[in-house]
């Protein structure tokens, strides 16, 4: 059964989630564990956001004050999105997109930005390019989207 949920609801996946989007991008996964517990103190409203199929998580996403990048006054940033091939193009990625957005903007946290090298694929979910930004250490500029 596929099911939606913030990091919140199920705080004992912390560390499977952290162990998870570390195998998916290159941050260290104290990095992903330092933010996931400064979400479940409430130290930020800054969540994270899983799908789940069974207890086995196919999707996620987290939202971070700076996603690596130049523009430090675009904040907070949608990082991490990932959703496992065989669960690719079911709606997993906009579902999650649209529940941090909600449950930011339900916070009075508005807009919210993400960096990406993906074209057409944000636009579907509300998503407006922004700008271009110099990625740390990148040696090409990336996409700055947008959703107010």
């Amino acid at each position: 059964m596929i099911e939606f949920i913030t990091l919140r609801e199920r705080p004992e996946l912390m560390d499977r989630s952290a162990e998870w989007f570390n195998s998916k991008w290159r941050a260290p996964k104290e990095a992903y564990l330092e933010c996931m517990n400064a979400y479940l103190q409430k130290e930020t409203e800054y969540g994270w956001y899983l799908c789940l199929d069974g207890e086995q998580i196919v999707g996620g996403l987290g939202v971070i004050e700076n996603d690596f990048h130049d523009r430090k006054d675009l904040t907070p940033n949608v990082c991490a999105v990932y959703t496992e091939e065989k669960y690719r193009c079911q709606g997993i990625a906009g579902r999650l997109l649209n529940m941090a957005v909600d449950d930011l903007r339900s916070k009075g946290i508005s807009p919210v930005y993400l960096v990406t090298d993906h074209t057409g694929f944000y636009e579907r979910y509300g998503w407006d390019f922004l700008c271009m930004v110099q990625g740390d250490g990148e040696p090409e500029l990336s996409r700055m989207y947008i959703h107010r």
